[in-house]
């Protein structure tokens, strides 16, 4: 008896070391995925997407207060010296390409922001990558205004394709008519190389930056410390005419011959692709620009291979973050 007695105390000590370790082992697991997790910055995680600007029902004012907030934070006199940082530089009205060297003098600019702004439309938003101003800026209008000519032209064809008198045809061909007539002039404005660039992002040292914001023509200066890779950022520039609070998206114009498949930085849903022709040296292929923000309209058209009725409208207002609040 003593034996078994013996015995069975020893298993149930070997149990019990061996249940220890274990929950030992799983403890140092978890303390080791909370202190990596928290050690590693927000916008750097695999999948993440870091926003910069403003969102929609966001206050303008609001979002420029807080931009200019933290651009004076980083040049404070008392405040550690810091070297460049990203920023998103948004203007007070629309400029020509041919303004932007001397605008962003001492920056190195990355990205552009253009739109063809006609009157009682809210036209899509061109982003083109740049490496030398203002030559990328006109092969990426260009490049923009070839893709309108291309949706102008199906637009054009659905049109024509719609022969009968029903309500239904009628609503299709009036929207097909008024898409095809707003890509016309965007293509035209864009070919003319209109005076249609808002915003830009650069890299600076802060002291560049606090200068940039005081030339003219320059709205606010967005410093973004926390960028790390522009592949995976987000900005979203206050257009020249929004002074009080972003609306929401409109429902959107879809692309007719262009892919809808989003390119680096992730876009918006609702966003069309173009290709545009760099300018620059060591450039020789299309370098995608995207659209960012959709057309303006009643509601949205439908695609190519859509016969029915249109859409009531597309869900493309994701979450976007302004400079303080919600970066």
């Amino acid at each position: 008896m003593r034996a078994v007695l013996v015995g069975f105390g020893g298993a149930a000590l070997r149990l019990q070391i061996m249940t220890g370790v274990a929950l030992a082992a799983i403890v140092a697991l978890v303390l080791a995925v909370f202190w990596a997790d928290r050690e590693s910055p927000t916008g750097d995680r695999a999948g993440d997407v870091l926003r910069v600007g403003v969102v929609e029902g966001q206050s303008v004012a609001g979002y420029l207060r807080s931009s200019r907030d933290e651009l004076a934070r980083l040049t404070d006199p008392s405040a550690p010296v810091g070297g460049e940082t990203w920023a998103l530089v948004a203007f007070e009205r629309y400029a020509a390409a041919d303004g932007l060297p001397a605008m962003l003098a001492g920056a190195h600019a990355a990205q552009v922001y253009t739109r063809v702004p006609l009157a009682g439309t809210r036209t899509p938003v061109v982003r083109v990558p740049v490496v030398a101003l203002p030559g990328d800026v006109t092969a990426g209008m260009l490049g923009a205004a070839q893709a309108r000519d291309r949706e102008r032209a199906d637009y054009q064809r659905l049109s024509r394709a719609l022969t009968g008198d029903g309500r239904n045809e009628v609503r299709l061909r009036a929207a097909y008519e008024t898409a095809a007539r707003v890509a016309g002039e965007e293509a035209a404005a864009y070919r003319a190389g209109c005076v249609c660039v808002f915003a830009a992002v650069v890299r600076a040292t802060p002291a560049v930056l606090d200068g940039i914001s005081a030339r003219p023509w320059v709205r606010v200066v967005d410093p973004a410390p926390e960028v790390r890779e522009l592949d995976r950022t987000e900005f979203r520039p206050p257009l020249p005419e929004e002074v009080d609070v972003v609306p929401p998206e409109p429902s959107a114009v879809p692309s007719m011959t262009v892919s809808v498949a989003p390119a680096t930085p992730a876009p918006l849903p609702s966003s069309i692709e173009v290709d545009v022709t760099s300018a620059s040296p060591g450039n020789s292929g299309p370098t995608p620009s995207s659209a960012v923000f959709p057309s303006e309209g009643s509601g949205a058209v439908p695609s190519a291979t859509d016969t029915s009725p249109a859409h009531e409208g597309m869900d493309g207002s994701p979450g976007a973050s302004s400079g303080e609040p919600g970066r």
